[in-house]
């Protein structure tokens, strides 16, 4: 489904279903340099049981036109957009890692439009090295190399795909290496500057589920601690074993969590 937000064409998978107002919707929003299908699992067995789903592709990336979004407030904002665009009144937003922090400051400052918040591999800060930034911004292949190895626990950087012959480092990198320049930098550089995470997550009223991974370098599950702590409503789920490419990691694992949450 294409949907015009702020006069642009964002593209959103609906696992091959029309929105319908009369059930529960939920939007999933991916992480830097990704796009909707890193939720393709979990968000086509929520689009076949019984909600609407809009797995979007953020401006710059994917299938959607404009330039990234240079802040996360502005694609909390951009989500509410993308609900008006869409017809719909309410939905719950999951998120991954940039996209858990939009999911949060969404539901900060848009109460009355989001009405269950899914974060996963969150952190506040969530701090990026240097290191990695100055690589982003020149579209060093190595800044899509360490996103990598610092995504997948050490079991799954040499094998461990759920479907034989698959490689998930590979799929990974390649998944990257179709963004557009410029598109990672402005991502971490995002993540890095969004300081507004615990008056945020303070100022949220309706419930939240944390999804960690347990060996999660890219997001380690101590810098969420904050955000749980401040939270008032809310459910932690720890997947052992598992870092922070967790829809690929543990596909079923994180759609239990989901489906149970919503």
């Amino acid at each position: 489904m294409r949907v015009d937000v702020d006069g642009r064409e964002v593209y959103c998978y609906t696992g091959a279903r029309s929105p319908d107002p009369a059930r529960p919707s939920v939007v999933f929003v991916h992480g830097a340099a990704n796009d909707h299908s890193v939720f393709a699992l979990q968000s086509r067995y929520l689009a076949h049981h019984g909600r609407n789903v809009m797995a979007v592709d953020l401006p710059g990336h994917g299938r959607s036109a404009g330039a990234p979004l240079e802040s996360v407030e502005a694609i909390a904002d951009w989500i509410a957009g993308l609900l008006d665009g869409s017809g719909i009144a309410r939905a719950a937003v999951v998120g991954h890692s940039l996209g858990a922090l939009a999911a949060l400051e969404a539901a900060s400052r848009h109460p009355d439009r989001v009405e269950r918040i899914a974060l996963l591999g969150p952190a506040f800060p969530m701090a990026v090295s240097d290191a990695l930034l100055d690589a982003a911004r020149v579209d060093d292949h190595a800044a899509l190399e360490l996103i990598a190895v610092w995504s997948h626990s050490a079991g799954k950087q040499l094998g461990g795909h759920p479907v034989p012959g698959m490689w998930m480092m590979g799929s990974a990198l390649r998944l990257m290496e179709r963004s557009r320049p410029g598109a990672l930098y402005v991502d971490l550089r995002a993540c890095n500057g969004y300081t507004n995470g615990l008056a945020a997550a303070a100022a949220v009223r309706c419930p939240a589920l944390l999804v960690l991974g347990a060996r999660d370098l890219m997001a380690p599950p101590r810098a969420a601690q904050g955000l749980i702590a401040t939270l008032a409503e809310k459910r932690v789920v720890t997947l052992a074993d598992c870092g922070h490419a967790m829809m690929a990691e543990q596909p079923d694992a994180v759609l239990d969590a989901l489906a149970a949450f919503l």
